[in-house]
């Protein structure tokens, strides 16, 4: 493979990494917005059943954002790489996820980004799983916080 080659796929995968994490930061971000404007009002209220509901509520949407991000690669694939959005949608989450069956494999003139897009995928899902876990420990610190004030208050009372 020579410098032209290389030169188009680093730019590719450069713009397709940029856009990947623009989308991710700005999911991220209208996550936290969209969380604090429903919950931090009522956080004392939330409760097991709700903040189990919220935590699958934003699962959910973080799912989402990780389709999007997927449908981003696959339009790039379907474009350059492969005839139909089926393949390109397929051959996108498998290597996004890191899956990889190998059933499908980029043409040698783009085949650098497989690796950049399961990277990229790899790094977006670790995000993601921080995110969720700074929720839960922020719910699990809430209903600790709020069965130590109903004890101290139960021993007061009493």
């Amino acid at each position: 493979m020579g410098p032209m080659p290389f030169l188009r796929q680093s730019i590719a995968a450069t713009v397709l990494v940029t856009l990947t994490l623009s989308l991710q930061s700005a999911g991220m971000a209208t996550l936290i917005h969209w969380g604090r404007a429903r919950v931090e009002q009522d956080l004392h209220k939330l409760g097991l059943l709700r903040s189990a509901a919220l935590v699958v509520q934003i699962t959910h949407l973080i799912i989402v954002l990780h389709i999007s991000q997927i449908l981003l690669w696959a339009c790039f694939f379907r474009r350059y790489c492969f005839p139909s959005w089926e393949s390109a949608f397929y051959f996108s989450t498998t290597t996004y996820s890191t899956v990889g069956y190998g059933d499908l494999v980029l043409p040698t003139s783009w085949r650098l980004l497989g690796p950049i897009e399961a990277t990229t995928g790899v790094l977006m899902c670790g995000l993601s799983a921080a995110f969720l876990f700074a929720i839960v420990t922020r719910l699990i610190e809430n209903e600790s916080q709020m069965g130590s004030a109903l004890t101290k208050r139960r021993a007061f009372v009493a």
